[in-house]
């Protein structure tokens, strides 16, 4: 059989491109969560291997700016306005105190230089994104990406599972593990998916708090290409303009709400197919490249965002 590039395709990988694409849209249907969605791609990169790594990145990277434009549509104007007008002091702060963290925790663990400032960067502000975002000022290799990229993934995956249950635990309400989740999980994609799975209202606080941040890259970027006299530009990205103006129709409209209701059920479960192709491009491979000094740094300084957030929020100091 050939694959499309002239090369021909050994019995063994017909399957697996077929079991892939099986999954994938099973992911599709309505009763597969997010957090299963995830679980099945994990199991599928680590077990048998994603066999299309580089067309299901580009496509999860997609496909999750739609959904987060499309879970605009079932937020509410006025707690989006709320939520991120009071977080705005916060995530300032937070943010210079995880990058001033981050650096002293690089070079307690002898982490590289500038995986460490990738870490730092990723955990302040939204993930992998943010480290894209940073890697071409600092002039960081492809490597030195990869290992930061590898290591805030796999805070990701923990954090989908881990955190609703320690929400849960603690007695969280649905707005206060929003917040939580907001400010303390790395990606957007986990943050999503953590709240949908905690429930109660917390995924319309979660993702504000995360977009609220996230809008920090252009500003964090510009200003370190500013010090290090680099010609790398930042943006804020188009995704979340695009939430708030599907904020904006919905509350604007409120006659067609079964529509926004709905297309805000279609963006949660393309959600679920975002986290599949997600979890799938974990493999063996790039657990091995992580390596153990960038995997004690990232998840020391994850502990201590999560900690301190998860105090502020309780003592009332954020939400």
């Amino acid at each position: 059989m050939d694959a499309g590039d002239g090369k021909k395709l050994a019995p063994g990988g017909v399957y697996r491109r077929a079991a892939f694409a099986i999954v994938a849209a099973a992911c599709a249907l309505p009763f597969v969560s997010t957090g299963m969605a995830l679980a099945f791609g994990m199991v599928f990169g680590i077990a048998v291997g994603n066999p299309w790594p580089k067309e299901s990145s580009r496509i999860s990277k997609t496909l999750l700016q739609l959904s987060v434009v499309g879970l605009g549509f079932g937020m509410n104007l006025s707690e989006v306005w709320t939520v991120g007008k009071s977080s705005i002091l916060f995530t300032a702060v937070g943010i210079a105190l995880t990058l001033a963290i981050g650096m002293l925790l690089g070079r307690l663990f002898g982490t590289e230089r500038r995986t460490g400032a990738l870490l730092s960067f990723g955990t302040a502000i939204c993930g992998g994104s943010a480290i894209a975002a940073m890697a071409p000022v600092i002039k960081a290799r492809d490597d030195e990406s990869a290992v930061a990229l590898a290591t805030v993934f796999s805070l990701n995956a923990a954090a989908l599972f881990l955190f609703p249950v320690l929400g849960h635990l603690a007695g969280m309400g649905g707005h206060d593990f929003g917040v939580w989740a907001g400010v303390a999980v790395h990606d957007t994609s986990s943050v999503v998916g953590a709240a949908s799975a905690y429930g109660d209202g917390a995924l319309g606080i979660a993702t504000t708090v995360k977009l609220s941040r996230a809008i920090w890259i252009a500003p964090v970027v510009m200003l370190t290409a500013f010090f290090l006299k680099s010609d790398a530009k930042a943006r804020v990205p188009l995704f979340i303009v695009g939430f708030l103006a599907a904020a904006v129709v919905a509350f604007a409209i409120p006659s067609a709400a079964p529509l926004w209701t709905g297309l805000s059920a279609v963006a949660k479960q393309c959600l679920a197919v975002t986290l599949f192709f997600i979890g799938a491009g974990l493999s063996p491979a790039m657990l091995k490249k992580v390596g153990l000094k960038p995997l004690l740094h990232g998840v020391t300084l994850w502990a201590v965002v999560a900690g301190a957030s998860f105090m502020a929020v309780s003592w009332g100091w954020i939400g």
